[in-house]
């Protein structure tokens, strides 16, 4: 029996998962070209894309996975329009602030705990793996993230593997994912190599390719990449790594609005 797996990209993090059955959406941004993303700290980021899709186009949702409480991941416009009802899975630090703003199914993972969906025998398992956003003290100034390891179950039998990082740098700590999760199908990177004061807040092509070589998934499709004007490397630049170190032809692109899948 094959799974079907896909994935719908609306833009910057924000994806649409379905993924054996069940539906999921990632880092809900739906602010559109020219709107400014608040990040903390009296600093901002004005967009300069389109959301591929608006609130009231999603389909029906199991959940939300939430890697961190960025105003680029989780803006005004989902805190407005989304359902308050929906299970949001992300950080304990992003639960606290998202149940007082009323979400409360918002469900703070520590790191390696997990939550599950089940239905009809099959479960879907959401893990929250490690990430880091900034470098040494600059982190502490930054929102907690998480990446999110999603397993398919049927009848107790793995049937796909999917890796979302998160806003994260490449560090060592990243090693133990795969360790711990072998075998993963696809993963969903972000990257964009942001700046801000010249610090680098997420992975660029070089730290990219080295988290590639590093998980080794069969299938990596790359996002958040050019949405904001803090995104300073640009998708080109990660493609040009693939084929220099020789995993191009494991690298998938997915434009906004499409949907693709993730074997």
């Amino acid at each position: 029996m094959t799974t079907e797996a896909s994935v719908t990209f609306v833009g910057t993090a924000t994806t649409v998962l379905d993924i054996g059955g069940f539906t999921l959406l990632t880092d809900p941004n739906f602010l559109h070209r020219g709107q400014r993303a608040y990040l903390g700290h009296g600093l901002w980021s004005k967009r300069r894309t389109d959301p591929a899709l608006r609130i009231d186009q999603l389909p029906d949702l199991d959940a939300v996975v939430l890697s961190h409480l960025h105003g680029d991941h989780f803006d005004r416009v989902a805190r407005r329009e989304l359902d308050r009802r929906l299970p949001i899975v992300t950080t304990p630090q992003a639960e606290r602030k998202l149940r007082r703003w009323g979400f409360r199914a918002a469900d703070g993972l520590p790191t390696w705990e997990s939550r599950e969906l089940s239905r009809d025998g099959v479960t879907l398992r959401l893990t929250a793996v490690p990430g880091r956003h900034g470098p040494g003290l600059v982190d502490r100034l930054l929102p907690d993230v998480m990446g999110t390891v999603i397993d398919l179950e049927r009848d107790g039998h793995r049937e796909f593997r999917l890796y979302v990082t998160g806003d994260t740098l490449h560090r060592p700590m990243l090693a133990e994912i795969p360790e711990r999760f072998p075998g993963i199908d696809a993963m969903l990177i972000h990257l964009g190599g942001t700046r801000i004061a010249g610090i680098l807040l997420t992975m660029d092509a070089k730290q990219g390719a080295d988290t590639v070589e590093l998980v080794r998934p069969a299938l990596t499709l790359p996002i958040h990449y050019d949405d904001y004007r803090v995104f300073r490397s640009p998708l080109r630049h990660f493609l040009d790594e693939a084929r220099r170190r020789g995993f191009a032809h494991q690298v998938r692109t997915v434009a906004r609005g499409e949907r693709a899948p993730l074997r």
